[in-house]
């Protein structure tokens, strides 16, 4: 591994640390992540299906209350360096993820637990109208959450490849194929997620649609993708010319009609 794709790795970790405080560029999620790391360490591919597998468990992996959710961040960097350094499969990447993830949720309540002490300090300074001292704090804030990715990262890049290779082999095949079976069981869970969001009563013939076609056709998922895109500007269109054609005085069709009966006083 090269010096600069070393540096490279660590500006993606410590993107994705702090855009794990932050969430507003989504840039912690495994499917992006992964895909930067393994666009650095030239296995865009490894990276985009390692990713999406991770991002499909990582659905369920939410902070609720005082709960912390798995630490995606930490998960997806370093388990993605690790299956492209040691040429594993994805299954060994799943397996090596969870575990980071158990880890990296330990680490992220350390390290928050070590910015209270800062938070206190920019109330200090707002009551005293330092503005400057807040902006510190909070910069210093997110200094440490990404050092929380970046550290851990600088460390399996100093790894030999082969000491790398002995870690993963040395893991008993119980726990790896433990932690696959239980990924698995997660991976369930975030389609099940997306297909509660997806609970469109006018939209669900297009998911039967997809479906049957990935049963029955050798369709891959660039072949997906084209599909549903088509789709979904066919339906655009039709809905668009089906509201034009409406008369006067009646309501856009919005996909869910209703019935009304205008004449209820007339009913006997």
């Amino acid at each position: 591994m090269s010096s600069i794709q070393i540096i490279l790795l660590l500006v993606i970790a410590a993107v994705t640390g702090i855009a794990s405080v932050l969430d507003e560029g989504q840039s912690h999620r495994p499917l992006i992540a992964c895909t930067l790391v393994g666009l650095v360490l030239g296995d865009l591919k490894t990276g985009i299906i390692l990713g999406g597998t991770l991002e499909l468990m990582a659905l369920g992996w939410m902070n609720v209350g005082l709960a912390m959710a798995p630490d995606t961040a930490i998960a997806s960097v370093i388990s993605t360096i690790l299956v492209i350094t040691a040429g594993q499969g994805i299954g060994e990447g799943i397996a090596v993820a969870i575990a980071l993830a158990a880890a990296g949720q330990v680490l992220t309540i350390f390290v928050r637990t070590i910015t209270v002490f800062l938070i206190h300090r920019a109330d200090k300074y707002a009551e005293e109208g330092n503005f400057k001292g807040i902006e510190i704090m909070h910069i210093t804030a997110m200094g440490f959450q990404a050092l929380r990715v970046m550290i851990p990262t600088l460390i399996v890049t100093l790894i030999s490849v082969s000491a790398v290779q002995t870690f993963l082999g040395n893991i008993p095949e119980v726990i790896t194929k433990g932690l696959q079976i239980g990924g698995g069981i997660i991976v369930v869970v975030g389609y099940a997620m997306v297909i509660n969001m997806m609970n469109i009563p006018h939209l669900k013939p297009f998911f039967y649609i997809g479906f049957l076609l990935a049963a029955f056709t050798g369709f891959n998922l660039v072949g997906f993708g084209a599909l549903g895109l088509c789709l979904a500007l066919l339906y655009q269109q039709v809905m668009q010319q089906r509201n034009q054609m409406q008369p006067a005085g009646v309501p856009a069709a919005t996909g869910s009609e209703q019935v009304y009966d205008d004449d209820d006083d007339l009913d006997a």
